[in-house]
């Protein structure tokens, strides 16, 4: 989208936006990152599904990798509360290898993959150094983790330490204790987490298309006179 065209949609929207609700957006963009990002494997189960989407929604996560291998990613609307709405979704479901698809596109965009595990040899989240680069976070089903293609595929492997009988913890409480941590991490860590203008500017008119109804016969307009000048 030619810049010049962009922003001036982004100045028209602001505008047809309450100051308050302006800021609203603008502090919860200043707190969003592409420097990590989620990628979840063949969850299946509409209440972790949505969880998961409103922990990364919280703590300013702002794409999720969905691999859509054996089951369809559904969310349960009454536990994500809309927070697909504030999010870019990136789904793989149309391939017969759809795990590779994601890594892959991933590891092109100079994303570190890091697979997550309950083995004791994998680097404790304490210990994963967020300074190397971004990262994308694998998360795979309650029962059976990760698929072995997704292990051999990644870059890195973390845990999250635990203390008690249970060998695992819930998907979405997984990916919640890893964000609050890592969300924290890449900010006292002083690294470049933050969004560009140009994906601020993004976001802002992807939240207003996605929550204003009449968003797309006032961008229609606006494209018919900024084409007839």
């Amino acid at each position: 989208m030619d810049w010049e065209y962009k922003k001036g949609l982004f100045n028209l929207f602001r505008g047809l936006k309450l100051e308050k609700r302006n800021e609203l957006m603008d502090r919860v963009l200043s707190d969003r990152t592409r420097y990590a990002t989620v990628v979840l494997e063949n969850i299946y189960q509409p209440h972790n599904a949505s969880a998961v989407l409103r922990s990364c929604d919280c703590f300013g996560i702002q794409d999720v990798h969905i691999i859509e291998n054996s089951y369809q990613y559904e969310l349960n609307p009454h536990v994500s509360l809309g927070a697909a709405q504030w999010l870019n979704l990136h789904r793989y479901g149309d391939l017969e290898n759809n795990t590779a698809d994601c890594i892959h596109s991933l590891k092109k965009a100079g994303y570190r993959i890091v697979a997550t595990t309950p083995e004791s040899n994998a680097v404790s989240i304490h210990d994963f150094d967020v300074t190397k680069g971004k990262f994308a976070l694998l998360f795979g089903t309650e029962k059976f983790g990760l698929t072995p293609e997704a292990f051999d595929m990644a870059d890195e492997y973390i845990r999250i330490p635990m203390y008690g009988f249970t060998e695992s913890f819930n998907i979405s409480v997984s990916v919640s204790l890893c964000l609050f941590h890592f969300t924290e991490k890449i900010r006292t860590d002083k690294v470049d987490w933050q969004l560009t203008e140009n994906e601020h500017i993004d976001i802002y008119l992807q939240w207003y298309r996605n929550t204003v109804t009449n968003s797309e016969m006032i961008e229609r307009k606006y494209q018919t006179e900024y084409f007839q000048k």
